[in-house]
Parts: structure tokens; sequence; C-alpha cells
């Protein structure tokens, strides 16, 4: 069965009264939420009360809810309106928190801290990016999206879906160093030091 499907047999649920199936759909969404608002830039702790806020009002709001389209896309798009609304009132703290989650292997200790200080440079570098391109960024490839659900969130067209997720992918890319190739090297001849 597929997530969408799953979700709207949740929210019929809910909406004939059995209030606790809404903890199913709380708990299959709340971690790429979360995510989603740390992506976006709150801090831990306000990415943590921006999630709760936004189940709180999504149950408040299910009558509302097309079930044409995603529950994911709508429920995301009901956090980052949270967000920015929040943003306008007061000021986020960066939290450098990661968006991407460890794999439950076991790293040696210098893999364990290689991949904390890619996860933190790539939390800076998104940071640095406007809004409008982390926000797509984040719901295609952290929340795994499709581009139609990123067009319902946004509000914006397929095609300027696609040509802001290639802007933001390029701008993202400009800002890792490229690495410096010696000329001696490039054409096999040794270091002369």
């Amino acid at each position: 069965m597929k997530e969408q499907d799953n979700a709207e047999i949740i929210i019929a649920e809910v909406l004939a009264g059995n209030r606790e199936a809404f903890a199913i759909l709380v708990d299959q969404y709340k971690s790429g939420l979360y995510r989603l608002l740390l992506g976006l830039g709150a801090s831990h702790q306000d990415a943590q009360d921006l999630a709760q806020d936004t189940f709180i009002q999504a149950y408040q709001k299910l009558r509302s809810h097309n079930e044409q389209s995603s529950f994911a896309a709508w429920l995301y798009a009901i956090a980052i309106n949270r967000f920015r609304s929040q943003k306008r009132r007061k000021a986020f703290s960066f939290s450098g928190g990661s968006i991407l989650e460890e794999r439950d292997q076991t790293p040696t200790p210098e893999e364990r801290y290689m991949i904390k200080e890619n996860k933190l440079e790539l939390q800076k570098k998104l940071a640095r990016l406007p809004e409008r391109y982390r926000i797509v960024l984040l719901l295609r490839y952290t929340n795994e999206l499709t581009y139609e659900e990123i067009a319902a969130i946004t509000g914006m067209t397929l095609h300027q879906v696609k040509n802001r997720l290639h802007r933001a992918r390029l701008k993202l890319k400009k800002q890792w160093p490229k690495p410096k190739e010696d000329s001696n090297e490039k054409i096999g001849l040794p270091h002369t030091r």
C-alpha cells in the first residue's frame, strides 16, 4: 500500500472519531518534518516546537485536507508557513543540527568525526543559501517529495520547481572548494622541491 493511501485511510479514521489514529501520522512524519525545519535554519528547540505546532494545526484543519493531494505535501506546507510566520516574529538561532541521519552501522572514531564534520559543513552551506533555494533542496532530498508535491507546497509551477532546484544545486556546488591540482601532477612530472 502506498504511503499516500495509508495516510488517507488514517485521516478517514480520525475524521470518523478515532483521535488516537492521528498518532500514527505523527510517528510517520515527525522525523522528516523535524529535519525540514532544522534545514530551514530553526534551532533544535524551535524545530521541535514548530513540528508540534504543525501537527496541532494539521489535526485542527484535517477536514480541509484535499485527499487528491499528498498529506506529506500538505503537512510540510503548514510547517513552512509556521516557520516563516515565526521567523518574522523572532530571530532564529542556527543550530548546526543535522539534516542527515546516521546509519545504524558502527563507524570508526575517525569515520564518526568525518561524518560529523561533513554534516556540519553541509548545514553551514545550506544556511548560506537564500531560503527559496533551501526549501526546494530540503523538500526534494531530505523529505524526498516529488516535483509535483514541491510545486503544491510552494505555489510554483513544475518548471519553476525544476529550475529552482537546478539553481540551488549550482549555488551549493559553488560553495565547495575546488581541489587544487599541481600542474606537474597533471602531466605526470614529479614535484621539484
